[in-house]
């Protein structure tokens, strides 16, 4: 039989899939991460905004996710064992060859990526994520999307968490054959509202806004393994 392009791949997500679903494993088996690239850019940005959302999702969704976040670097095979990756950051952002080739690998075979732009990221992590899918490009999400609606719903997409320069929030997926595969926040600051609240002192309502919009994201991750 042939192999299709990223055979093994998948064969690492089927691997994992058997390992969340198997009752032998510790409990909380499942982990998210963070991403860490290169280029100068703060990856490391938001230091309490994974496990906010992770404890928001196993109390509000019985998610049962490892309360510890995970950090993979973009070319690292160990990628391939998490199936929802967030990034982050206000700077530049730079791929090589080989860890574009290894992010999109990854996203084709079942993995997701949140990237949320931190203010500052918009024209570098355009520019690199064309080096992962030349032949896509951002498109802005319907308010009707499946992410706006799958637990919490946000009829108006995105919820305003910071200013920066007056926008409006917009949220903007790459789509490889109908299925999203990595999901950009822009000119919201969602993982700074998933922060402790002693960090930036948000109203509660904006920040359980901002950990409901989370929670969408990571469950539409785990409906499309």
């Amino acid at each position: 039989m042939k192999r299709t392009d990223g055979f093994l791949e998948k064969l690492v997500w089927l691997f994992v899939l058997m390992a969340i679903g198997n009752a032998s494993f510790a409990q909380s088996s499942l982990k998210i991460a963070k991403l860490k690239y290169g280029g100068g850019g703060d990856w490391y940005a938001n230091k309490t905004s994974l496990p906010n959302l992770i404890k928001f999702c196993n109390a509000e969704l019985k998610m049962n996710i490892n309360p510890v976040e995970d950090v993979v670097e973009v070319g690292s095979p160990d990628i391939f064992a998490y199936p929802f990756v967030h990034m982050t950051g206000h700077g530049n952002v730079v791929f090589t060859d080989a860890e574009a080739q290894n992010l999109r690998n990854y996203l084709l075979s079942g993995g997701f990526l949140h990237i949320d732009d931190n203010y500052g990221l918009d024209q570098f992590i355009r520019r690199e994520m064309k080096k992962v899918f030349p032949e896509l490009s951002f498109v802005e999400l319907p308010y009707d999307h499946q992410v706006y609606r799958i637990k919490y719903v946000f009829t108006e997409g995105l919820p305003k968490v910071h200013e920066h320069d007056g926008k409006q929030p917009q949220g903007f997926g790459l789509i490889w054959q109908g299925r999203l595969v990595c999901y950009y926040s822009y000119e919201t600051d969602l993982g700074n509202g998933w922060e402790d609240q002693t960090v930036y002192n948000d109203p509660e309502e904006m920040r359980r806004k901002a950990l409901q919009m989370g929670a969408n994201l990571l469950s539409y991750a785990f409906m499309i393994l």
